[in-house]
């Protein structure tokens, strides 16, 4: 036998869903049984599975113990892997180094093994994050990359720094930098490409013009040519706008797409590296806050790297090729 009180928090809900919530281990199908059968009271009186409960409420169950025994807890965060490189680590953020071929969050191909489900093992391990605790954060993404995408990832431990960031990425106080390989030799060397785009959502892709057109989106690039080797041009690239498949849509659009590139490149021109793999990587993050970042001012001015793009050594030292 097991007595509860209802308090505040569940005051209004049907007596069945409180009993699945209090004793989980109790089956739906033996506890209407025990409903009919006067063995689950409320105030010592018959209940009905829909009654409502009130604050003050005394609820009895007279079944077997065996169905209060506590539940152990399975997370399916802990089913994912421990793999987690971090570029930074304090008490409000984590800057993580994403590998290609890892999605950011689940969708239909892969739920467990992700990069937020890695993050909250690592936290939960770690004891900074407990599921249980009824005003718990779960840790958040705060911006994000796509799967064929590896680079840096900033993580945020508690909600203030989510809401902060949040906030700071909207309004290009966080600079993104990306390493790029493309296809051929820039006439500029360095400059801004300025274009306008329209989602084609059947093909997800982007389709980029040179002029203004209705509905379009401005997408703003800077760029800057840091090798040249073997027909492919070693790129630094920084967002002024983040737009779906910014980088490459836009240099497959002036005739350099990335090496590697199906989407808006081609086989024909990749087919020549042997290379499936897209050499695109967001290797550089710096805070730049014009206002007030609260708890986390300590970070404006600080810059981080990621130690191994997997492409720049070999494209400096030739290895891309030989």
């Amino acid at each position: 036998m097991k007595k509860f009180t209802i308090e505040k928090n569940d005051s209004g809900q049907r007596l069945d869903k409180f009993i699945g919530k209090a004793v989980p281990a109790l089956p739906k199908s033996l506890m209407y049984k025990e409903i009919r059968r006067k063995n689950i009271k409320v105030n010592g009186k018959r209940a009905d599975i829909s009654q409502k409960l009130c604050e003050g409420d005394e609820v009895t169950l007279y079944v077997k113990d065996e169905f209060f025994a506590p539940l152990k807890e399975k997370y399916d965060f802990l089913s994912a892997s421990k793999n987690l490189k971090t570029v930074y680590e304090d008490g409000n953020i984590i800057l993580l180094d994403k590998s290609v071929g890892l999605l950011s969050h689940p969708d239909d191909t892969e739920y467990n093994d992700t990069l937020i489900s890695r993050v909250k093992r690592y936290l939960y391990e770690k004891g900074e994050y407990d599921p249980k605790s009824e005003n718990s954060f779960a840790p958040a993404l705060v911006n994000r990359i796509d799967r064929n995408t590896g680079g840096i990832v900033i993580a945020a431990k508690n909600a203030d720094s989510l809401r902060i960031l949040n906030g700071k990425l909207k309004n290009r106080e966080i600079q993104k930098y990306y390493l790029c390989v493309v296809h051929g030799y820039l006439k500029k060397k360095s400059g801004i490409l300025i274009n306008y785009m329209l989602k084609d959502e059947k093909k997800n892709k982007a389709v980029v013009y040179d002029r203004e057109i209705p509905g379009g989106k401005t997408m703003k690039t800077e760029y800057t040519v840091l090798e040249e080797k073997n027909g492919l041009s070693l790129l630094e690239v920084r967002l002024h706008t983040g737009r779906t498949h910014q980088i490459r849509a836009q240099f497959s659009h002036i005739g350099h797409p990335l090496l590697g590139d199906g989407k808006y490149g081609t086989n024909e021109l990749n087919k020549k590296y042997g290379y499936k793999k897209q050499f695109l990587y967001s290797y550089k993050l710096r805070f730049d806050f014009e206002s007030d970042a609260g708890i986390l001012n300590y970070l404006d001015g600080m810059e981080f790297e990621a130690d191994d793009v997997w492409f720049r050594r070999e494209f400096i030292s030739g290895g891309l090729w030989n």
